[in-house]
């Protein structure tokens, strides 16, 4: 079975596993700079310990955080957990990063902060933010910050210049499911030499070291994840999540989207071994990047939908950690894949507002957008583990379902 992701890791990883790095935390922090060419990088245990480690040592509290609905809940969460409350704005439909004129609107004397999101890889329009929020800036009299959430673009580009390098500070995640992994980890860059000497003061303050034993629990989880999306054995790793608590059970618990709630090594450092890892992994980022733009170049070519599907949009400078269709069945056509050997994924199924822990935080706003993608968007495969074969067999497939 093809599955819907596949990390991008190798025999490189396996002898990170067992390598000694001196000092491999900073040795990554100023890897990545490098290959994202910014000036500061700062490593967390996950990407949501970033945002909220960002929040708490800037001093915002008590303020609205402007952000999208449709976007991961972990966004949510970081934001209600350091004090502050969610301002959701609905998507729009082209690209579903948040709409900029409603976007425009969200923004008010409480705000401090604002989250441009580009989702699935596709740049949002960074000039217009910073221009709107620059304007706020103006009108309410107080530093409003932009914090990039580049968790799925990594470096996605708008009009030829990377997402990373405008607003104040850009997040990462490195996930299992990211484009480039440190197994767990998350990253926060800067261009701000203030922010980030008060945020790693305030890091190193309040986070703490993590017990000797989790850098073999770490090593025992990428090992596993190796074996789970072997294609040989990934059939059955799709009927134990299908059909069985037991990995269902490990993948709720680490989003836990109906519950505002964090994992417990939150506020960890992150271990020498992811950083190993990751060190490994951003060696392979440039191809990473170019091989997920050549599957989804092929995918616009040769993939023919009906009209009542809509095609994602083709925009220059995405790097396409998904390659998202709307659809107007969407579980009956997932089912129908999995028979035939192609997972399909389905991220993000859920509408920010519309989960019980965040209605509270609706108002009298409406998020149609929002609600209509959590329910019709499907993913294909983009990782590039796939071969020629594999991508004629999807291809041939969503032809057949269309």
């Amino acid at each position: 079975m093809i599955p819907r992701l596949k990390p991008f890791i190798g025999k490189e990883e396996i002898f990170a596993l067992v390598s000694h790095v001196p000092d491999a935390v900073r040795l990554f922090e100023e890897n990545f700079a490098l290959t994202f060419d910014v000036k500061y990088a700062i490593a967390f245990p996950y990407g949501r310990s970033a945002l909220w480690a960002f929040l708490k040592s800037m001093g915002i509290e008590g303020a609205e955080i402007v952000q999208p609905a449709y976007t991961c809940s972990v966004v949510g969460h970081a934001t209600v957990l350091s004090g502050n409350q969610p301002r959701f704005v609905d998507c729009n439909l082209q690209d579903y990063n948040m709409d900029l004129e409603l976007f425009e609107r969200a923004i008010n004397e409480r705000t401090r902060a604002v989250i441009p999101t580009h989702i699935f890889g596709y740049p949002m329009d960074v000039i217009s933010v910073n221009q709107i929020v620059r304007e706020a800036e103006k009108k309410y009299g107080r530093r409003i910050y932009i914090i990039q959430d580049c968790a799925h673009s990594f470096e996605a580009e708008w009009q030829g210049q990377s997402v990373i390098k405008f607003g104040d500070c850009a997040l990462f995640g490195l996930g299992i499911s990211k484009q480039i992994t440190s197994i767990f980890g998350g990253v926060l860059t800067t261009h701000d030499q203030e922010i980030a000497s008060k945020f790693r003061v305030w890091r190193d303050g309040h986070f703490l070291k993590k017990p000797l034993m989790e850098s073999p629990r770490r090593s025992l989880y990428l090992m596993a994840a190796l074996a789970a999306f072997n294609n040989n054995f990934y059939g059955l790793t799709y009927w134990l999540q299908q059909q069985t608590r037991l990995l269902k059970g490990l993948t709720d618990a680490y989003h836990l989207d109906q519950k505002i709630h964090f994992p417990p090594d939150f506020d960890r450092f992150m271990s020498p071994v992811e950083a190993r890892i990751g060190l490994a992994q951003l060696k392979k980022y440039s191809f990473i990047k170019r091989r997920r733009r050549e599957i989804t170049e092929f995918y616009f070519k040769n993939l023919k939908v009906p009209g009542e599907w809509v095609m994602p949009p083709c925009i220059e400078g995405a790097t396409y950690s998904h390659f998202v269709i709307r659809v107007p069945d969407r579980d009956q056509i997932i089912a129908k894949a999995a028979k035939q050997g192609v997972q399909l994924g389905q991220l993000i199924e859920y509408s920010m507002p519309h989960l019980p822990a965040y209605q509270q935080y609706f108002g009298d706003q409406v998020f149609p957008n929002s609600h209509l993608c959590s329910h019709s968007l499907i993913n294909l495969p983009v990782h590039p583990h796939l071969k020629t074969k594999e991508l004629k067999k999807i291809i041939t497939i969503m032809n057949g379902l269309g």
